[in-house]
């Protein structure tokens, strides 16, 4: 039976795949005019929830019962035909196209669109949800909030009366989750149904009407709207990890991103970045005459808007794009040498590409856990692979990180989003690490394995490695890092010291003021 209000009901719902039960008798209502948060660990069957009512994935067993009636969604495009738009964690939009291109993506090939009409209809949308993006943009023209905005519009372009957001906010700063939750509330208050997926209990409080909580592919409890609004906010937040985690959630709980107390580093660098400078296409300047060092031990932070150079930066180190200037590690110029060597050396990237990047979905994820190691020894020998040698290290990674998967065996491409990003760390923090870079490696993770990481940094950082954190997360910047350096339009505006004043110079360092600046207003005030 449906519950009155609701739009969609799922009713016993379960899912297999090889070896795991993804969701396992699921049972939940969403309805009419509500943002309902759906919350969980990586793994507990979010996205495969997410997979059933778009259409993607058939259940095996249990019913989606929408309007009242027993439905098979076959496919996306039917989904859209119910009403059910989707926004995924990860874009789907063709940049050399424009806005307008984007959204008439899917429709009759064969009938010629009415420009004027897309126009009228996508000006009214922009209207009704606050929204201020020109059609005719390309969409690699496009902030990443931008071209948020414009996945939200074509879910919603054929009268969307649900919309579905995978943890919308990952990599949206401050002032674009803010007009993100005024976006949902418009589409609550315009009769939609929201289906919020997110890993912040600040945002699942702030923007949600009704909370469940899913754990090992179950539901494991429920807040409504009444209850959540009795409750004070710490108590809610303890209630929700409770449910997440269960007999975790103390320890959960006690792991907030925390810098380790030591001594100022001394001695010689551990990596020394000088005069480095990245062009682009039409060689467009990416990075531009930046200059900093890590010494060992040391958490250099790098905060600052996505989309500010910090991903080539990160890539120049790594060498996966070439550069001009200085890249040193322990004195030793790295500037001409490849990723391989450079991996040789100790340099460890965890790229926020993760699945574009950072792993090849096809493969399994023993193969994964070894991508900048094939055929070197000791698991390959004169070019022909060592199965068991190769599988025995997959098994060690896959427990000593807790990365979710069936066997070594299972292609990588079907894990979660947060357990490819276990495998990630495990390979690059294997063994020989001396520099690792870290681009918003936490993006997507669940509370425990967000902890587990900020330890493993504090802990690496204790043991002498040097550590490059580049993070949209204001918070976990300055909760790790030592140092904190600031990019804005691929410059390096200034490089300051961690301390009470921290994130009112790094906020004043993000609007572009350079840190002579900085130091001169503080001298004044």
């Amino acid at each position: 039976m449906q519950q009155p209000g609701a739009v969609i009901s799922l009713r016993n719902i379960t899912k297999r795949f090889p070896g795991v039960i993804a969701n396992d008798n699921v049972s939940l209502d969403i309805r009419a005019g509500e943002i309902h948060v759906l919350l969980g660990e990586n793994g507990a069957g979010k996205s495969t929830l997410i997979g059933l009512l778009s259409g993607m994935q058939q259940p095996d067993d249990g019913k989606i019962i929408v309007d009242g009636k027993p439905t098979r969604i076959r496919s996306p495009r039917h989904a859209l035909s119910l009403g059910i738009g989707t926004v995924f964690q990860h874009r789907m939009l063709v940049p050399v196209l424009t806005v307008a291109e984007n959204l008439l993506l899917g429709n009759a090939w064969w009938r010629r669109p009415r420009r004027f009409g897309i126009r009228e209809r996508f000006e009214k949308v922009c209207a009704d949800f606050g929204i201020k993006i020109d059609l005719d943009t390309e969409t690699s023209a496009l902030s990443l909030g931008e071209q948020q905005q414009v996945e939200i519009i074509r879910a919603v372009w054929r009268g969307g009366r649900v919309i579905i957001l995978d943890e919308p906010t990952a990599m949206l700063t401050q002032q674009g989750i803010a007009q993100l939750g005024m976006i949902m509330r418009r589409m609550k208050e315009s009769g939609a149904a929201v289906i919020f997926i997110t890993h912040h209990l600040s945002e699942a409080l702030e923007f949600g009407d009704r909370i469940s909580v899913l754990r090992q592919g179950r539901v494991a409890g429920e807040l409504e709207c009444n209850e959540l609004r009795a409750m004070s906010k710490g108590l809610a937040i303890n209630r929700i990890v409770g449910l997440m985690f269960g007999e975790m959630s103390s320890e959960v709980m006690s792991d907030s991103p925390k810098r380790a107390t030591r001594p100022k580093a001394s001695g010689q660098p551990r990596l020394s970045v000088g005069a480095l400078s990245v062009r682009g296409p039409q060689g467009r300047l990416l990075v531009d005459n930046i200059s900093f060092e890590v010494m060992p031990g040391e958490v250099f932070g790098i905060a600052g808007v996505d989309g500010n150079g910090q991903t080539h930066l990160a890539q120049a180190i790594a060498g996966q794009i070439s550069a001009q200037g200085i890249i040193a590690l322990d004195g030793v110029d790295l500037v001409t040498l490849g990723v391989s060597k450079r991996h040789r050396l100790g340099i460890r990237y965890l790229t926020d590409d993760r699945l574009g990047e950072g792993v090849v979905g096809s493969l399994p994820v023993s193969i994964n856990l070894l991508l900048k190691r094939i055929g070197a020894d000791p698991f390959w020998s004169l070019g022909i692979k060592r199965g068991r040698l190769i599988n025995r290290h997959a098994d060690t990674l896959i427990q000593e990180f807790d990365i979710r998967t069936p066997s070594g065996a299972t292609p990588i491409g079907r894990l979660s989003g947060g357990n490819i990003q276990k495998a990630l760390l495990a390979r690059e923090l294997d063994r020989g690490a001396v520099l690792v870079v870290y681009n918003k490696s936490s993006h997507g993770l669940d509370l425990r394995t967000t902890a587990v990481l900020h330890r493993r940094i504090v802990d690496d950082a204790a043991a002498g490695l040097g550590t490059i954190l580049i993070s949209t997360d204001l918070d976990e910047v300055l909760g790790l890092s030592d140092r904190i350096g600031v990019m804005v339009r691929g410059h390096m505006t200034g490089i300051i010291e961690n301390g009470p004043d921290a994130r009112l110079q790094v906020g004043t360092l993000m609007t572009g003021a350079s840190v002579t600046g900085l130091l001169a207003h503080a001298a004044r005030t």
